[in-house]
């Protein structure tokens, strides 16, 4: 059964775990089917599809956990997904209702310490809420409790003064050595999706370094326009190892995400890693604008996903397709990097990396 912390039990920092890196080894990737027709409006067949594309490429290296609302879903997802070509003994499917598929920001957190010489596991339960936007995030918040119990593991519940601290998984990025990345936007904004209202940078800062066991949080701006998040971190800067950033820039100065994005390059130059070094930043170039019924959609290449087999990668039908491939192809040389078609995922605000959550070794 699961554990949950009080007041007088140690932090998960204090126990010596951390937040490992995407790119360390996972033994499996969460995902949560796709079955609120709201998210993607007339496109909901074609969604499950890119899932199918996605599993296929993901158990080729670990295992898949599969959120299912019903055991009659999980026959439908069995379909679906033998049709595309995945292999069905590498997917366990977990009979737990979502509200959205959005596993990245619902799922488990997962934070790891030595234990001997084995690793040990455990989940921190933040608490979501539907990036304080939505009424309906009740089923989702319980999916930490759901895979602590399941897998027999500890699950370290945070709060602040009694409160549900509220924070999403695509909001903070970390490289697996103390440093963690996240946005202003996101949680200091004081009056756009407050996540956790009242709460100023130090105490945030805390929270991070308590629960995840990093040193050194530093904070960019702000997000490309459309993003339903508020300003993920997931879709603008991503490391890709210990210390090398790819960073999303927009050329065209007369785009409207031309100026917020500048002021992310305008503070990374002054960010330090856990070590006082600097980062190698590389930028990653904007795909052409995408809109649905005139609004403006986060489309990114930055929605990258690490799994085990290799590095999936939204890609948008667009010229610069192959140069963000190719960037990232240059930068991770120990999996392939592909490219999954997004262009219809996009429409609910979200990509890969939204979709998927990471379970460490």
């Amino acid at each position: 059964m699961a554990e949950r912390t009080t007041k007088t039990e140690k932090t998960p920092a204090q126990l010596g775990y951390r937040m490992p890196a995407e790119w360390e080894k996972h033994s499996a990737t969460w995902l949560g089917w796709p079955h609120n027709e709201t998210d993607w409006p007339g496109k909901l067949d074609t969604i499950r599809w890119v899932y199918g594309e996605m599993v296929r490429k993901i158990e080729a290296g670990e295992a898949v956990r599969i959120l299912v609302n019903s055991r009659a879903e999980e026959k439908l997802t069995r379909s679906y997904l033998s049709r595309a070509g995945a292999q069905l003994k590498r997917v366990e499917f977990i009979v737990h209702p979502t509200n959205r598929g959005w596993t990245r920001d619902t799922g488990p957190i997962w934070i790891t310490r030595a234990a001997g010489t084995r690793r040990e596991k455990s989940i921190v339960h933040f608490h979501f809420n539907a990036w304080a936007k939505y009424a309906d995030w009740q089923k989702d918040r319980k999916v930490p409790d759901t895979a602590a119990r399941l897998l027999r593991k500890k699950l370290f519940d945070i709060r602040l003064d009694g409160k549900p601290f509220v924070l999403e998984g695509g909001g903070i990025e970390v490289n697996g050595r103390g440093t963690l990345l996240t946005t202003e936007e996101c949680y200091l904004d004081p009056v756009t999706q407050v996540r956790n209202p009242g709460v100023g940078r130090e105490v945030f800062d805390s929270v991070l370094k308590e629960s995840l066991g990093v040193t050194n949080v530093c904070w960019l701006a702000a997000g490309p326009v459309g993003d339903d998040t508020h300003g993920h971190i997931d879709d603008i800067c991503r490391f890709v190892n210990p210390n090398t950033l790819v960073l999303i820039k927009e050329s065209n100065p007369r785009d409207i995400n031309y100026r917020p994005l500048s002021e992310n390059w305008e503070r990374i130059g002054s960010l330090r890693l856990e070590d006082g070094s600097k980062p190698d930043v590389i930028a990653l170039p904007m795909p052409s604008p995408l809109y649905f019924e005139g609004e403006r959609l986060p489309a990114s290449y930055a929605n990258f996903y690490i799994s085990n087999a290799a590095v999936i990668v939204p890609t948008f039908n667009d010229v610069n397709d192959r140069i963000a491939l190719g960037i990232l192809a240059e930068l991770v040389k120990d999996r392939p990097v592909v490219g999954i078609h997004a262009v219809d995922l996009v429409l609910g605000f979200g990509s890969l990396h939204c979709l998927t959550q990471q379970e460490p070794v």
